[in-house]
Order: C-alpha cells, then structure tokens, then sequence
C-alpha cells in the first residue's frame, strides 16, 4: 500500500496525491466510523489515507485505511440533518470570510463557524471581505467587531478584491500552512481566492437580485497550491449550520472566553444561564465579555434543546 493525502472529493470518488505527486482516483472500501457519529463522507479533503494501487496500468486505487487524524472540522449535514459532514481534516488554520454587505453580515454565522473549529483549537483568521463597500457610517461597528474577536485571539483582516485592501496581508498569512476556506454563500470567496492565485480561475456568480444571497460556485472541496506558498482548501459556500450532533455543555465549553472564565463560577457544570454567582455572567454585566457572542450562544443552547429526541434518531 502507498500514502497520500486526498485532495478532492466529489462525494463517490476521491482524488488521492502519493507521496511521489502523482495524482490519482480513488474508491473506498470498508467502512469508515467516527465514534458514534453518523457520516456523510467517510473521508475527507485532507485525509492522509493508505491506498492499493489497482487496474492494467494502475491508475486506479483504493483507499483501505484512514490514518489518524491530527483535527478535523465538521458541520451537520445540510442534507441528512442527522449526520454529520466533514469538511476538511489535518488543517493548520481556517479561515472565515463574511462581508459587511452583499451579503449583509451575520455575526451569528462566525459564532457557529468558531464552534467547528475550537475544539482542536484551531487558529482562525476572520476576513471581512467586500471593503470596498463599506460606509462610513459602518467604521465603528466594524472596529467593534475586530475588536470582541482579537480579544479572544483570532485573528482579523480587510479584504477588498476591488481595491486589493488586504490580499497581500493574507497570502502572508497563508504562506507554508494548509488552511481551510471557508464562508457564507456569496461572500467573494471564490473571488478572492481568484486575487490570490488568478491561474485558478474559479467560477463565480453574481449575487442574486431577487434574493440577495449569494449563489453557490465551489462544488467540490479541494485542495489548490498557491503561488505565493501554500495550499488552501475551498468549499462550497455555506448558508447555515446547525448542532444537533453537539451536546449543550460541548457548547459552553467551546465558547473560548466563557470556557476561561467557567473556573470562577460556583458551579462546576454551570450553563451561564440563570445559575447563581455565574463568573460568565457577571463578565458580561462588567463589560468584559461581548453581548452578541452571549446571545448567539443562547440561541445555538435553544437550538439544541428544540430538538425532538426521536426526530434525532431518525435516519432522514
């Protein structure tokens, strides 16, 4: 058998780079489990797998075995909405890109994009993209939210595919990483990918007049080499996420400051919401920690507990 990382999925077949950079298509065989979790994708963009060489000219193989994992990134299906999909394995970084307008921003989204990424502590850059687009009136809410997320130790950046405000900054960032790509439909994902290595040419879209939500133009996760020093994996624009896969303590424990501050409330198991001497909620009465991001944690807490224990059992 042979290694090499998967570097495409099209959902039935895999594109499986060896070790000696020669590319090939692969199949699975076997099942793939991840604990209890229900799967879409056994295997990932990002897996480093074992694969059998197959066929006359063996240009063919099949991939037997999935080599542990050092993180991996997952999301509820958007499709199975009781299963899980995995978006990328073996990552150094993620990156989350919104935009102030065209699509108007969701702060939410960042909150629920940060909870698929914390619990391997994987370091996050926010890039707020479409600059050119902002107003004036726009400047303090834009620091404000730089601001709440440097706080807590991610990282942020400006980005304007118009103006080029930001694209050397994040090739830098990028530079010698393998990094996750990653944002809301209609964000100028694929478009900023495209400043950063224009020999891509990835397919973009228009917003949609009619909904002013972006258009889907990534199929496919997959991995590019950059010019500049690199690799990104691009992924198709999300519109929602969803937890039901998560218990609620996992969401407290991943929210990054509440988590900090949890060693100073009276109660070990406490949920920050109508214990007692809550050190979490006396943060936020201090104006040590943001309302929003309390906010966007109760709703994904009530999100959770909404959900019907038999309707998540089923199969759907």
């Amino acid at each position: 058998m042979e290694t090499g990382t998967v570097i495409k999925s099209t959902g039935s077949w895999y594109s499986v780079r060896l070790e000696n950079g020669e590319i090939i298509p692969c199949r699975i065989q076997g099942k793939f489990r991840l604990g209890t979790l229900k799967l879409t994708n056994p295997v990932s963009v990002g897996d480093s797998v074992q694969v059998n060489i197959e066929g006359e000219e063996e240009t063919v193989g099949t991939i037997r075995e999935i080599n542990d994992r050092k993180n991996y990134v997952l999301r509820q299906s958007p499709r199975k909405k009781h299963f899980v999909h995995i978006i990328a394995a073996n990552i150094d970084q993620a990156v989350c890109i919104v935009s102030f307008h065209q699509p108007k921003i969701k702060v939410g989204f960042i909150d629920r994009f940060l909870l698929m990424t914390e619990p391997y502590e994987i370091p996050v850059t926010i890039v707020f993209n479409k600059s050119d687009l902002n107003k004036e009136e726009d400047q303090e809410y834009i620091t404000y939210l730089r601001t709440v997320y440097e706080n807590i130790g991610y990282q942020t950046l400006l980005t304007s595919n118009e103006t080029g405000e930001g694209i050397e900054e994040l090739k830098d960032n990028l530079k010698g990483k393998l990094s996750l790509i990653a944002g809301q439909s209609g964000v100028g994902k694929s478009t900023l990918v495209n400043s950063l290595a224009p020999e891509l040419d990835l397919r973009t879209q228009e917003i949609s007049d009619y909904s002013g939500k972006g258009q889907h133009t990534t199929t496919f996760a997959e991995i590019f080499e950059l010019p500049s020093g690199g690799q990104i994996i691009d992924t198709p624009g999300i519109k929602t996420l969803g937890f039901n896969y998560l218990e609620k303590m996992d969401v407290a424990h991943n929210f990054r400051e509440f988590f900090l501050l949890s060693k100073n409330c009276k109660f070990g198991d406490c949920m920050h919401i109508n214990e007692p001497e809550c050190a979490v909620k006396t943060a936020i009465e201090e104006g040590k920690v943001a309302p929003m991001r309390y906010e966007n944690y109760l709703a994904i807490l009530k999100e959770i507990e909404d959900q019907n224990y038999w309707e998540i059992q089923k199969d759907l």
